[in-house]
């Protein structure tokens, strides 16, 4: 068969928005199905284009991407609200976010967060409010915090490394003040759920460790490793974040979506047949598996940015493995998708074909477990450089669905 266009891939699949009529009937609603897309704006990556921008500029372009997200049959957004120990609403914990106007802690003139959720529902867009509960800033120097910053306030608080600053997950005082500053939002604004992304502890910087010997001599005596111990901090976030959620606003959701890969099978027998540099459980101390397992999150998302057939992390293996992972359990499967990579300078030729992402489609399809996908993100649903975007909503994407509930 020989492939269509791009553009012939674009007005078939998108020419035809939620609720119209295709071929001269109605196009009728299937379930409940994840269809998200993460947008994200650390580092403007997504939205907003570039700090500074008038109010009205930032409000018009975040309405497009939701316009966007419409019009591909998407059904969530997940808007990062908390990018670096900052916030895109008017927060008493912590100061409104450069990324906006460019200055730490100015008020942009606007809510975004409020902006974001009233006009997703609006849409019929589920609107899900992403933290990062860590960072702090993607440089060094505390200095160039604004000076009301708790990171300023509390400096023992801090623990620098590879080149950016961090809360410690080690100190409890800094779990409660994470946790009030998150809330602030879930309490404001009726989000439809809360989300975290793969940053606990961070990625291995080779040459450097985390300090953070003071934290462990005064809290971590109960435990046999410092791992151990890491791993305990990060569980007693997720587990307290979670009933701090249902306290706040009972009924909304907190998922995760974890880097995609728990432990190779070589280092646990309960692990996938993956041979990843990295294991979330060992390097992140994020123990994605047991969440799921014990049913402490709503839904997972793990981040299975690798294409089908790769040596190292092979999609069809890891859908397989988190499948089994889900099987049973309370804890809804999404799988994370990278639309990033599609086209993109230097990915394997996989990636070069716009077919690739939809084939990912097709294979989770034999998994019931698999409730839907979430793709990364925002600016390339946008730009579909290859029209692998396009080739998804055409292939699956034919006909509206509700967003879980």
């Amino acid at each position: 068969m020989v492939p269509m266009s791009r553009r012939a891939f674009t007005l078939a699949a998108l020419s035809t928005p939620a609720g119209a009529a295709l071929g001269g009937r109605r196009v009728p609603r299937t379930g409940a199905e994840m269809r998200g897309v993460w947008l994200s704006t650390v580092l403007n990556r997504d939205w907003p284009s570039r700090p500074g921008l008038p109010a009205a500029a930032q409000r018009a372009e975040l309405i497009a991407h939701l316009d966007k997200a419409v019009r591909d049959r998407l059904n969530t957004v997940i808007l990062q609200v908390r990018p670096c120990a900052d916030a895109l609403w008017p927060s008493p914990y912590e100061p409104w976010s450069a990324y906006l106007t460019g200055t730490q802690g100015r008020d942009p003139g606007w809510d975004p967060l409020g902006t974001a959720v009233r006009e997703a529902h609006a849409r019929g867009l589920a609107l899900h409010a992403w933290f990062n509960p860590y960072r702090v800033a993607v440089h060094a120097d505390p200095g160039r915090l604004t000076a009301s910053h708790p990171a300023r306030k509390h400096p023992g608080w801090v623990v620098p490394y590879g080149g950016r600053l961090y809360y410690n997950p080690g100190l409890p005082e800094v779990r409660a003040f994470i946790q009030r500053a998150m809330l602030d939002a879930v309490a404001r604004y009726p989000v439809d759920a809360v989300h975290f992304d793969d940053y606990f502890y961070p990625y291995p910087v080779a040459g450097q460790t985390f300090d953070d010997e003071d934290a462990y001599d005064r809290h971590g005596g109960a435990f046999t490793s410092r791992a151990a111990w890491r791993r305990d901090n990060v569980d007693r976030l997720v587990r307290e974040t979670a009933a701090g959620i249902a306290r706040v606003r009972p009924g909304t959701r907190f998922g995760i979506s974890p880097f995609g890969v728990w432990r190779n099978a070589s280092t646990d027998s309960r692990g996938s047949e993956t041979r990843a540099a990295v294991q979330s459980y060992d390097d992140l101390h994020a123990d994605s598996r047991g969440w799921v397992a014990k049913g402490w999150i709503d839904y997972v998302v793990p981040q299975l940015y690798w294409h089908i057939g790769f040596g190292a992390a092979d999609y069809a293996e890891l859908v397989a493995w988190w499948a089994r992972v889900a099987q049973g359990g309370r804890t809804r499967l999404y799988l994370g998708e990278a639309l990033y990579k599609a086209g993109a300078a230097g990915q394997p030729s996989a990636w070069q074909d716009p077919v690739e992402l939809s084939r990912h489609l097709t294979l989770a399809a034999r998994y019931p477990q698999v409730r839907g996908h979430v793709f990364f993100a925002a600016k390339e649903v946008a730009a579909d450089p290859i029209g692998a975007m396009a080739r998804v909503v055409f292939d699956h994407y034919r006909q509206p669905a509700r967003p879980p509930r």
